[in-house]
């Protein structure tokens, strides 16, 4: 059940995957839980179908239609690549499956608390002449924080633990895109690598417990500084 390097560097990698997916998806996640929870437009049920449908369809199929978008013969992918931004079969790749197969779970419980706001409380902001950038701001994340912190977690959570559409997008390339669950993929299809195989699944099961127990602390300590 021992560990070696390239264990060590996975983890790393799965890490800041992870760390990156949740910085970029966040302010994502955000608008669109606030457009959901307070926006009256046509099309918002497409919206609300389009944010959950990473949760509903195959990891693989996510994997594969980001493939065909930003693979290097994707529309996308032959746009952004003389700009030197490459995602296929790079950890950036990974990071971007990741974001957005967390993108879901990220987005509802922000939505639930900027739903949970009273209304009063952004008339009344608008009353006193705060625009819209103050009142969102200086109202509206302060009084959703718990939630936008309990989604930031869970989606960090979500991108360490993401497999499916990481390897059909990005492969299992050791030190660009092997991260602990397709190492753990890889250990499982050796015989006799099961001690392996048990180590990594230890260390994802810690490190998705560390999250969860640290989305509790920090809404706890948020809910105590507005109480």
């Amino acid at each position: 059940m021992s560990l070696g390097p390239d264990d060590l560097q996975a983890v790393a990698l799965s890490l800041k995957v992870a760390a990156t997916a949740t910085a970029a998806t966040l302010p994502v996640a955000l608008l669109t839980a606030l457009a959901l929870a307070r926006g009256r437009f046509w099309g918002r049920s497409l919206l609300d179908a389009a944010a959950h449908l990473p949760l509903v369809l195959p990891p693989v199929a996510t994997g594969y239609a980001l493939l065909l978008l930003f693979g290097h013969n994707g529309p996308l992918g032959r746009l952004l690549a003389p700009m030197g931004i490459v995602f296929a079969f790079r950890w950036t790749g990974a990071a971007l499956a990741a974001g957005v197969m967390a993108f879901p779970l990220m987005v509802r419980p922000m939505r639930l608390a900027i739903e949970a706001i009273d209304r009063d409380v952004d008339e009344a902001g608008r009353t006193l002449g705060a625009g819209p950038l103050v009142r969102f701001f200086r109202l509206t994340v302060p009084l959703a924080a718990p939630g936008v912190a309990a989604g930031a977690v869970m989606g960090f959570a979500k991108a360490l633990g993401e497999f499916g559409a990481t390897i059909t997008f990005v492969a299992a390339i050791p030190g660009e895109t092997l991260t602990v669950p397709a190492a753990i993929y890889q250990a499982t299809q050796s015989p006799g690598d099961e001690g392996h195989a048990i180590a990594l699944c230890a260390i994802s099961a810690a490190l998705a417990v560390a999250a969860v127990i640290g989305s509790d602390l920090i809404s706890r300590r948020i809910a105590a500084r507005r109480a």
